[in-house]
């Protein structure tokens, strides 16, 4: 398995559990601890995942409700489309509202995602 299906399979299973220990991620995947960390780091960049330290309250998590089968607004678009529908008024700012819960991701509570 290579590092890019091995990262998205990584992806599937926190979507999965929600939450997981970076050990449990490196035994399962047969790799190091070193290298789950850095497949964390990497995918950290393009998706709501955090880690939490912590001997009991540490790992991974995934932002609550995230799907890897829908597509979601990064902050910039989602500051911009904010900006706008201010601008707007009736069912134009009702459109725009709408659409900004069904594309903005809820944010994760633990930490600031990189995402």
């Amino acid at each position: 398995m290579g590092a890019d299906e091995r990262r998205r399979a990584i992806l599937e299973v926190l979507c999965q559990r929600k939450k997981e220990t970076m050990k449990n991620l490196a035994n399962e995947f047969h790799v190091s601890l070193r290298t789950i960390c850095y497949d964390i780091d990497e995918l950290a960049r393009n998706y709501p995942i955090v880690t939490t330290r912590g001997k009991y309250k540490g790992g991974v998590k995934i932002a609550d409700g995230y799907r890897l089968d829908r597509k979601y607004m990064n902050p910039k678009q989602q500051h911009l489309l904010k900006r706008l529908s201010k601008t707007l008024s009736g069912e134009d700012r009702n459109i725009m509202e709408s659409i900004l819960r069904d594309f903005t991701l809820k944010e994760i509570s633990e930490a600031n995602p990189g995402y």
